[in-house]
Formats: C-alpha cells, structure tokens, sequence
C-alpha cells in the first residue's frame, strides 16, 4: 500500500509581510511564520516597536525585516507593496477598535474605524495580489477578521460592521482570483488576551460576558493564533479559499 505524502507546513522560499505587527496578534503571526521558515516583512506604524521584535526575531537566526507602514494610507501602502514584494503570504493584523454604545457612535470614530479595518485592509490585500498578478506567483492572502464578523457585540456596532465587510470582500476576491493560484481567508478569533484587550479583560462585567461564552472555558491567547496562521499560510490548506477560520473557542457555535 503505498500511503498518502503529508502536507508541508514549510513555508521556506516564501516571502511574508505582517501588517499591525508590532504588538499582539501580528507580532505573533510574524514569529509563527517566521519560525516556519518565511522571510517576514513585519509592517506598523510603531517603528521602534517594530524593531525590537524583527531584531529579536533574527537574533534566533531568522529571516526579518521591519517597514514603517499605515494601512490607513493607501498611496504609501500601495508604492511600499510594490517596492518591497512581491509576497506570496500576506497576514494583515492591522486595526482599530472603539467601542461605545451604537446611539453614541460618532462619525468620525465610525470613519477610523473603517479607514483601517474595512478601507485599509481591502486596498493592501489588493496591492499585494496585483504583485502576484504581475509576477504570476500564486499566493496566499490572509485578513485577521473577528467572530464578531458572524455575530453581533455589545457597543462595537462600527466594529461589527467593519469585519462583516472584510468577510465580505475575502469571500468575492477569491472567487475572483482562483484560477490564478491565488488563496484569500480570514481568521476570526474570539477575545484574546493582549495589551489592547487588557482593560475589557479587567472589567468584572464584560469577562463575565466573554467567560460565559466561550465554550472551551478559557480566553484565547496568541499562541492561539499562530497554528491557524501557519495552517492558511502554507501548502497544508492548498484547496482553502474564501473561508472563514473560526478561532473562537465555540462562541460563534452556540
């Protein structure tokens, strides 16, 4: 009987950028990918941030390097992608919540909110794909959405909205880029302790809320991520597109 290869999980050869990767999610994914064998652009505002992670990174022996990036605009990111790429994986982990209830929601937090979650994040993954395009690579492109992408938060209506629309786009652009090798998916986590997350996680009320929905009956943590995030990026999940990994410990399930 001759027995069925395994997929890689290798992604050496592979070139990676890492939007919001100076803290949390991103940094974690930039560790994961790089760990895995990726030459990883990690991209942020936060420059010093930024380097203290990408020289940690190659004080391991890894490939790294750090680009002061804003998702937010859209020119800048359009001519870095262009000089830096072309990127076979793309993990954009760059976003801005602020909560408050909807009848407060003021335009312009509504505005942020979608310049970098919804504007932003469709403009890079564009950028990104059309270096693919451009250079015939096939690719894989991955959007860090939110569970609440599928369901509905207390005060985060903008925030909802704006992950809703990038399932959204995920979903038409890899219709549309398919034939070309070209793979486009999201990860949706559930609250995962960081930094960020850190005041909702100290408010008795809004853990009580998080504890009694999560199934597995434990908050997420990056490491959460980083297996997720290695899964989409590598040949382990060639025949994935225009899907949603729910990394939610069971919420979205009940």
């Amino acid at each position: 009987m001759i027995l069925p290869a395994s997929p890689s999980f290798s992604l050496v050869g592979q070139k990676a950028i890492v939007t919001g990767a100076s803290s949390g999610i991103g940094a974690a994914c930039a560790v994961a990918l790089a760990r895995a064998g990726a030459d990883v652009t990690l991209a942020a505002r936060r420059a010093s941030e930024l380097d203290t992670i990408t020289q940690a990174l190659i004080a391991e022996g890894l490939k790294a390097s750090a680009l002061v990036m804003d998702v937010s605009n859209i020119e800048q990111t359009q001519k870095l992608i262009e000089a830096h790429g072309p990127f076979e994986i793309l993990v954009n982990s760059a976003g801005l919540a602020r909560h408050c209830k909807a009848i407060d929601t003021q335009p312009d937090d509504f505005d942020a909110v979608m310049n970098i979650n919804l504007k932003g994040a469709y403009f890079l993954t564009q950028a990104v794909a059309k270096g693919l395009l451009s250079s015939k690579k096939e690719g894989s492109l991955i959007n860090i959405s939110s569970q609440m992408a599928y369901i509905g938060g207390q005060e985060r209506a903008a925030y909802c909205a704006s992950k809703h629309a990038v399932e959204g786009f995920t979903k038409a652009m890899a219709i549309e880029w398919g034939k070309q090798g070209i793979r486009v998916n999201t990860i949706c986590p559930t609250f995962i302790l960081t930094e960020l997350t850190a005041a909702t996680f100290a408010d008795p009320e809004k853990r009580a809320w998080i504890d009694s929905k999560i199934k597995l009956d434990r908050v997420g943590t990056v490491q959460d991520i980083m297996g997720a995030v290695i899964y989409l990026a590598s040949d382990a999940s060639s025949l994935v597109t225009g899907s949603a990994l729910m990394v939610d410990g069971g919420w979205t399930a009940g």
